[in-house]
């Protein structure tokens, strides 16, 4: 199957369990990978025959930021369902890193695939 990368997309929300973390905004990092078949787009070069991959950036950045989630896994969750909801996208791999988490790890991540 082919694939579409959405790589580093970094979004500030509210998530964490902490009194700081339900507060104060704080990065977290998209990376995506959309399963689809681009066999027509590929051939057509048309627009209209492959998954509008900026729309569904700007879909997760908005619900992202305006979510208040106490785990990452319930944000990439909601992340993979607004992928999966897309015509087109057959399965998704999202990995959410929260840097900082972990004093002396660059991050803390969780890793879900969807069909």
């Amino acid at each position: 199957m082919d694939k579409i990368y959405i790589r580093d997309l970094m979004v500030r929300c509210i998530v964490g369990i902490n009194d700081d973390e339900r507060v104060n905004k704080q990065d977290v990092l998209f990376n995506i990978v959309l399963y689809v078949n681009l066999v027509k787009a590929g051939c057509s070069d048309n627009f209209v025959d492959t998954v509008d991959y900026r729309s569904i950036k700007k879909e997760i950045v908005k619900m992202a930021e305006e979510s208040s989630f106490f785990l990452i896994e319930a944000l990439a969750e909601k992340a993979a369902k607004l992928c999966l909801a897309r015509s087109g996208v057959t399965k998704v791999i999202v990995t959410l890193d929260k840097p900082g988490a972990l004093r002396f790890a660059r991050s803390v991540a969780v890793e879900i695939e969807r069909e």
